[in-house]
């Protein structure tokens, strides 16, 4: 096993650029994610509300049925 000071100084850039790396993909992720959320919002605001049940007379009264 080598543990010359020169290896653990490597070890250490190394480790040090894989979590800058990773932080910056879980940056981008979390982006992305907002983005979905944003874009999912806007979809389910878009759709349409079901026209209101009938209330009073015979048609509508007693089955509600949507094609």
């Amino acid at each position: 096993m080598d543990i010359s000071p020169a290896a653990m100084v490597n070890a250490t850039v190394q480790m040090k650029q894989a979590q800058t790396l990773q932080q910056g993909q879980i940056a981008v992720f979390k982006k992305s994610m907002d983005i979905a959320e944003s874009s999912i919002a806007q979809l389910i605001q878009s759709v349409p509300q079901p026209p209101p049940l009938a209330s009073s007379g015979n048609l509508g009264t007693k089955l509600n049925v949507y094609a």
